[in-house]
């Protein structure tokens, strides 16, 4: 079957009325198998493979199978060794009488999240329901972090050109220049002695530099070891323009997302709460969700609480509140992610589309302001020898 990605082939099939076992793609040799192999000591696999995982173990439950069945076959048809003993360890806890949520209670590779929603789905019968709307939201995660690692892509390596560009230029063709100035014994534009004293602190105490620079970035880190200078600077990061709400919409998004997953599960809002704050990454907007965690608690609503927050966007408070007053909180929350991830996706485009050219651009103009410099005072010398 032609398409995209291995989850189409699988989705595909699926919607087809099919059980599909394996998914590979075609074409694979040694050297393919080599390139692509994870990485040996990696501590745990990716958020693909838990969902491509949790993936088969829904279609195969939903095909009626048992749950001891469905791990013998996952043990089986399993395409590599770390998916192969997982399957076999959660079969011999619950050969040992335990449920699937207990069981993956000790695996690494399940997240919270996965447990949690797991344990949901057995509460209410719906197990092979919640495993495939878990296996749905993994991988939309997984796609819009392989999104996220595309659009920064070339604006590094932009970046990287640009300063090797700049390091070849103050470090090798500025010092040519030097003793042809020192020899002429005129006076230097302002700018042209500049220059000539930057190429010689790079030429000479470059690695002095590069000492410097790991040692503040060093510091730095340490220093946001600290919860309070860490909520500091999260704080300020949000309110940096253009990046600020960028990233408060996608942890905000991130949230919504996962807290409505969860209700739609029928986990409680106080422990969906408290998993979801565990999937922000912003120290100040995980203290928020944490007081908010608390505030629902202790008996209040859900809206009321984001709005004392203080870092709750106009449009959570809305939904959130329609949420409540119609009984779909489950539901707006969905529909918040969704919007969310549609805004961010925009905003990430554009910014992308503005830093590769702005990187550009920038770097021509510091190309010609140093050869304009250059350029000036080589006249200079030739106008006084004429």
């Amino acid at each position: 079957m032609d398409a995209a990605s291995r989850e189409e082939v699988i989705a595909r099939l699926q919607a087809a009325g099919a059980i599909p076992i394996r998914a590979t793609e075609a074409g694979y040799h040694r050297l393919s198998q080599f390139l692509t192999a994870d990485i040996a000591f990696r501590r745990k696999p990716s958020t693909a493979v838990v969902a491509g995982f949790i993936a088969q173990l829904s279609a195969l439950l939903r095909a009626g199978l048992p749950l001891d069945r469905v791990l013998e076959i996952l043990h089986e048809v399993a395409g590599r060794d770390d998916e192969a003993k997982l399957a076999a360890r959660l079969l011999n806890e619950i050969q040992r009488g335990r449920s699937l949520g207990d069981a993956m209670t000790g695996e690494s590779m399940f997240s919270r999240l996965c447990v949690s929603m797991v344990r949901a789905g057995e509460a209410s019968g719906t197990l092979d329901a919640a495993l495939a709307r878990l296996a749905g939201f993994l991988a939309h995660a997984e796609e819009m972090k392989a999104k996220l690692r595309s659009a920064l892509l070339y604006p590094i390596i932009v970046l990287i050109a640009c300063g090797i560009s700049l390091a070849v230029l103050f470090a090798f063709v500025i010092p040519r220049f030097r003793p042809f100035f020192a020899a002429a014994k005129t006076h230097l534009p302002p700018m042209t002695r500049i220059l000539l004293n930057v190429s010689e602190v790079v030429e000479h105490h470059w690695l002095h530099g590069l000492i410097a620079i790991v040692a503040m970035l060093v510091t730095g880190l340490a220093l946001l070891r600290d919860k309070s200078r860490r909520r500091r600077w999260d704080a300020w990061v949000l309110r940096l323009p253009l990046f600020g709400e960028l990233i408060r919409k996608t942890e905000i998004g991130q949230w919504s997302d996962v807290l409505g997953t969860l209700l739609k599960n029928g986990v409680p809002l106080e422990g969906a709460l408290t998993i979801a704050g565990e999937t922000m990454r912003n120290s100040a907007l995980i203290t928020a969700a944490v007081s908010v965690a608390r505030a629902v608690v202790e008996g209040a609503g859900l809206s009321e609480p984001l709005r004392r927050a203080g870092v709750f966007p106009p449009l959570v408070l809305r939904l959130v509140r329609v949420g409540e007053e119609a009984a779909r909180l489950d539901d707006m929350l969905l529909e918040l992610g969704a919007i969310y991830a549609r805004e961010t996706d925009r905003q990430r485009e554009r910014l992308v589309t503005l830093i590769g050219p702005a990187l550009t651009i920038g770097m021509g103009l510091i190309v010609a302001v140093v050869m304009g410099s250059i350029v000036t005072a080589i006249l200079g010398v030739y106008r006084l020898a004429i």
